[in-house]
């Protein structure tokens, strides 16, 4: 049978997101967890993707390995959300999938670019001004 290995990376803030895609019947892994071990939204978020895969091109024929490090829970979900995404497009290689993310939620294949502003040189905080003293 021919073993097909897929490694795909998402990121958002911090955390980032490694899936490793193989051959099989559509169950999801993340962090060595089954998809059913999670809370509900994070359950939810991870299988968006899936759903519109499934309404456009039919059943997942892949397992899915995600493991995320870095960032908080709900980055690291987002991170993973966005990997599958991107996964399933690369795999499929359909353009009809590729709209109806888009068209559903840009965030699915375009990683959220915003960080962290960077603390001031000499100051304490990002946005934060020196204070005065009068007298």
């Amino acid at each position: 049978m021919n073993q097909l290995k897929l490694i795909i990376s998402g990121k958002r803030k911090t955390a980032v997101a490694k899936l490793r895609a193989d051959t099989g019947s559509g169950k999801i892994f993340f962090n060595q967890l089954s998809l059913e071990a999670l809370p509900l939204f994070h359950r939810l978020a991870l299988t968006e993707p899936i759903k519109l895969y499934e309404r456009e091109l039919g059943a997942v024929k892949y397992d899915l390995h995600i493991k995320a490090i870095g960032g908080g829970k709900e980055a690291q979900i987002q991170a993973a959300r966005l990997a599958i995404a991107k996964a399933l497009v690369k795999l499929s290689g359909s353009d009809t999938l590729k709209k109806a993310y888009i068209l559903y939620d840009r965030n699915m294949l375009v990683a959220d670019s915003r960080r962290k502003e960077a603390n001031k040189p000499g100051d304490s905080a990002p946005r934060s001004k020196r204070q005065k003293s009068y007298r």
